[in-house]
């Protein structure tokens, strides 16, 4: 597979095992609404916001979407976009592969970007997620007037999706509701109680057909069908005579007629997404504005907005209610504003004080039932909440030890990643921190075992091992020291790692 090379790509290559984790502190006076809820907002770089919720998500994301800075020469005032190409590809290269970090298994990333940067991002991205992980270029027609100003007018961006399996991302994807342009062909001239409805051929090809797809059908006007040359009946007669004794099948008007299976409107689930989202389908630059004029009173702020039905577009078909959606570059908030109305959970992350100015505010009033965007179409009358968060000091100090002021939850969830590469998922108030894989992982620190003296507890002795919940297959410990000999560790299977020593930075 080609790869694409630029200068100082292999300084980003590496960038992201340079990156130290740091703390998420809470701000409970910019937090809002429901105390209960796994909203997130994190106001800080989103490099070091990446790294730091690994521990916490990692795996965990449903649905990722980024519209990072475009790199057209034209700088605004909370983003650097003006970048050097290079610079540009190297900001980019250490976010993606956080990011992929953080998908789920079925989860998928959704990119928007313009030509400028597009083609390198592509190649980009199929070095990080894979070729084969790739799913479509979405093109959203972003304007809808024309303007005589350019060559060829510039009315389209992408989104480019992909995903960690695309099987798995399949298996999960919902199909978008008909709009009314499509339903159209569904009518109700008969003034049926099912609704409006539509006539559906029940022939197929015969090239693979048993010999239950072969037999006569008796019109109710008497009239005998078989299927044509190289044709067969879609179903077996068993089912054919099921349908049509609840009514589901057609004979035309005069009752003699081919055949047909009727589709009701309301049997329909929608129809599979493609490539092509229009502006009268998903909106367009100037919604965009509106809706952000309705909530700032200052569009300068934006460069390039997303009107809130094209989020809505693109969580309905990667996500459904409950799952956790992600955006690092959240900018106006439409991201986590669109989630929090579908009753997604979200993580927000934006730098600087944009992120308590505007982010905040907007997911503040849409707590308190807004009624701009989508909400309207989803009924959205208010409620939820969120936790707003700011980076904290990094766990490691310069010298790669444990800072003295880490607690006991802090160190344990950086201990558990680093070890399996998977988040923990509940605060623990024993040492036993879980079992990945049938090794049992425990941490002796800052006297969760109840003695509060400096290095009371986490000295693993033989009472101490007595004290620890019980796990008959291998043990990974992690203590100050050990004064266990040799033969008794690995009689009892343990592999002790002394902390800080054995405790990755990164």
């Amino acid at each position: 597979m080609p790869l694409l090379d630029w200068l100082n790509k292999d300084q980003a290559v590496k960038q992201v095992n340079q990156v130290p984790y740091r703390l998420l502190q809470p701000v409970p006076e910019l937090s809002f609404g429901d105390p209960n809820s796994q909203n997130m907002l994190i106001q800080g770089d989103n490099l070091d916001a990446l790294k730091a919720l690994l521990p916490l998500y990692a795996g965990k994301v449903k649905c990722i979407y980024i519209d990072p800075p475009y790199n057209t020469k034209s700088a605004f005032e909370h983003y650097d976009d003006n970048l050097e190409h290079s610079q540009w590809l190297s900001m980019m290269y250490p976010r993606l592969e956080l990011l992929r970090e953080l998908l789920a298994e079925d989860g998928s990333i959704w990119v928007s970007i313009d030509d400028s940067e597009g083609a390198y991002l592509r190649v980009m991205m199929d070095e990080i997620f894979g070729r084969g992980n790739f799913i479509a270029a979405n093109v959203w027609q972003k304007r809808y007037s024309r303007e005589n100003r350019e060559a060829i007018g510039d009315v389209h961006e992408y989104i480019y999706v992909y995903a960690m399996n695309p099987k798995k991302f399949k298996a999960i994807r919902n199909k978008i509701p008909l709009n009314e342009d499509q339903a159209k062909v569904y009518k109700n001239a008969n003034n049926d109680p099912n609704g409006r409805w539509r006539t559906i051929p029940i022939t197929a090809q015969a090239g693979h057909a048993t010999p239950e797809q072969f037999y006569e059908i008796k019109a109710p006007g008497g009239k005998i069908h078989t299927p044509s040359k190289g044709r067969c009946w879609g179903m077996a007669k068993a089912t054919f005579e099921k349908l049509n004794a609840e009514g589901k099948i057609y004979f035309g008007k005069d009752g003699n007629s081919q055949p047909n299976l009727i589709r009701y409107l309301s049997e329909v689930e929608g129809i599979v997404p493609w490539t092509w989202w229009p502006s009268n389908e998903v909106g367009h630059t100037d919604e965009s504005k509106k809706e952000i004029l309705a909530i700032f009173s200052d569009i300068q702020e934006f460069d390039t907005p997303k009107p809130e039905r094209l989020m809505q577009r693109i969580l309905h078909i990667a996500t459904n209610p409950g799952d956790m959606v992600l955006d690092s570059c959240l900018g106006s908030a439409t991201t986590a504003a669109v989630a929090h109305k579908m009753n997604r959970r979200y993580i927000g992350i934006e730098m600087g004080e944009h992120a308590e100015t505007h982010c905040q505010p907007r997911l503040k009033k849409v707590i308190e039932g807004e009624q701009g965007g989508i909400s309207k179409t989803v009924k959205w009358q208010g409620g939820g909440g969120f936790h707003y968060y700011r980076l904290g000091e990094p766990i490691f100090d310069e010298y790669g030890c444990i800072r003295g002021d880490i607690r006991f939850a802090e160190l344990a969830a950086h201990v558990w990643y680093l070890e399996t590469r998977t988040p923990l998922l509940k605060k623990r108030r024993s040492p036993l921190l879980g079992v990945h894989n049938g090794v049992a992982y425990y941490l002796l620190y800052n006297g969760i075992l109840g003695d509060r003296k400096p290095q009371g507890g986490n000295v693993l002795t033989g009472p101490i091992l007595s004290q620890l919940t019980k796990h008959d297959g291998p043990k990974v410990i992690f203590g100050e020291t050990s004064r266990l000999g040799e033969a008794r560790l690995k009689d009892e299977q343990i592999t002790f790692k002394q902390i800080p020593y054995d405790v990755r930075a990164r």
